[in-house]
C-alpha cells in the first residue's frame, strides 16, 4: 500500500482545466488498479501555503539562535506551524503526482510556494562539501502539464519541476504533456483524448 500525494495547482475542475481533465482520468484508472493506496488530494487554490516572507525568515532565524517556539509571535508561530505541515506531509507520502497548466512560460505561483514549502535543508536535502545531496530518492514523481504550445518538455515550467525534484534526489520521474491545443484549436479534443489514454495506460504502472 503505497501513500499518494496528487497536488492540484488550477483554480479550476476538470471541466474546465484540461490538465485536471487529464488528471481525474488518471486517477480513475490508478485507484482501480491500487484500491489500497492511500490518496491525499490537494488543491493549491483551496488550502493556505505560507510564502517565505519576513515574519518566516525571522522565525527560523530567531529559532537557530535557541529562541522558544512560543516566544515567536503568533503569526509567526502560524506561519512556522503551516510550512512544517507541507513539509512533513511530503516526507511521509511515497507518490507525489503534480497536475498544472503552463502559465506565461512558467508554473502557477501557488505549485511554486508550495515547492518551497518541501526544499528544506536538512529534510530533503542536505549540504556537503562536494555540493547538495537530495534526502528522498525513495519517492516517484508524475508530472501531467496543459501548455497551449508545443515544447516537447523543454518549457522552462517542466524543466524547472524535473530539476528541483532531481535536485531533492527523486530518480523516478515522469511527465505527460497535454499540448497544442491553442496551437490547433480545431484538433484540441482530439489532443485533450490522445492524452488521457496516455494516462489510463500509465496509471497501470505508475
Amino acid at each position: 500500500m503505497a501513500r499518494v500525494l496528487v497536488v492540484r495547482a488550477h483554480p479550476f475542475d476538470s471541466s474546465v482545466s484540461r490538465s485536471m481533465k487529464v488528471l481525474d482520468a488518471f486517477l480513475e484508472e490508478y485507484k482501480a488498479v491500487n484500491p489500497y493506496d492511500r490518496i491525499k488530494d490537494m488543491n493549491l487554490y483551496e488550502v493556505a501555503i505560507p510564502e517565505i516572507d519576513r515574519d518566516l525568515l525571522t522565525a527560523w532565524k530567531e529559532l537557530s539562535k535557541g529562541v522558544l517556539f512560543d516566544q515567536l509571535t503568533s503569526r509567526q508561530q502560524e506561519k512556522v506551524t503551516l510550512f512544517n505541515h507541507y513539509t512533513d506531509d511530503f516526507l511521509a507520502m511515497d507518490k507525489i503526482i503534480i497536475a498544472n497548466p503552463l502559465w506565461n512560460m512558467h508554473v502557477p505561483g501557488r505549485l511554486k510556494t508550495w515547492i518551497d514549502t518541501i526544499t528544506v535543508a536538512g529534510q530533503t536535502f542536505r549540504y556537503t562539501e562536494s555540493g547538495a545531496v537530495g534526502m528522498v530518492p525513495d519517492k516517484k514523481l508524475l508530472h501531467i502539464q496543459a501548455n497551449g504550445g508545443i515544447f516537447d518538455g523543454r518549457d522552462p515550467a517542466s524543466q524547472y519541476i524535473k530539476s528541483i525534484f532531481r535536485f531533492l534526489g527523486v530518480e523516478e520521474i515522469s511527465q505527460l504533456f497535454v499540448e497544442g491545443m491553442d496551437t490547433y484549436p480545431d484538433r484540441a479534443d482530439e489532443i485533450v483524448a490522445d492524452a488521457i489514454e496516455k494516462a489510463k495506460q500509465l496509471a497501470k504502472t505508475f
